[in-house]
């Protein structure tokens, strides 16, 4: 396995990533990116998954894959339970971390930054448009909790839809978004011999500062 593992590699060269072509503040790129993504990358890749890193409060990293939902001048935003694993570790440490990684296009960004929660009215309209197994879901769910069985949480989801049986679902106390608003971003893009392109935007004194970093 060791062997196998050395010996896989993929050179990369579809695209370089040059200060000439990128612009002074890094959401305007983080766009463009996206765009080609959403453009270029097939299923089953989503687009708009990323890896959310959040350290508890021993210290101890943590990662997961979720989806973004949100993107505006004010930062990234997704959605979660508030009693979930997760937001208890923002709730110690409201920092996080996020990779987006686009395999077609060779390309991968990595954003820092400070964690807040988004308004009520923001969960509530997000939460408004969501599917309504995933609005059922988001009550019936004791998200990170140990359950005794699959059994035990299809019994939650019946009791749930029994009880919103004559009336739509509203979004629960417990649910909703948190937004990262970044004071780093970072674009990588695959360049042959692993000499890749790696431009950083770092937040200073309320501009961005950018930065070429060695591969």
């Amino acid at each position: 396995m060791t062997q196998t593992l050395a010996d896989m590699r993929r050179d990369y060269t579809r695209d370089g990533l040059s200060e000439a072509n990128a612009p002074s503040e890094p959401l305007s790129l983080f766009r463009q990116w996206f765009g080609d993504a959403i453009q270029t990358e097939q299923p089953p890749v989503e687009p708009n998954a990323m890896t959310l890193a959040t350290v508890d409060a021993d210290g101890r990293p943590h990662c997961r894959v979720l989806l973004l939902k949100a993107l505006d001048d004010r930062g990234f935003t997704f959605f979660t339970n508030y009693d979930s694993a997760k937001a208890e570790q923002l709730g110690v440490r409201p920092f996080a971390a996020m990779t987006f990684f686009w395999p077609s296009l060779e390309r991968q960004v990595r954003i820092e930054g400070r964690i807040e929660k988004v308004s009520a009215a923001e969960s509530d309209a997000y939460y408004q448009v969501r599917p309504l197994g995933s609005r059922l879901g988001a009550w019936a769910s004791p998200q990170s909790q140990v359950i005794r069985d699959r059994a035990e949480l299809e019994r939650l989801l019946a009791e749930t839809e029994q009880r919103f049986l004559d009336q739509a679902p509203h979004c629960p106390p417990h649910w909703g978004g948190y937004r990262l608003v970044p004071d780093r971003i970072e674009f990588w893009q695959g360049r042959p011999s692993r000499l890749h392109d790696r431009l950083n935007y770092r937040s200073v004194a309320s501009d961005w500062q950018r930065e070429r970093l060695a591969p």
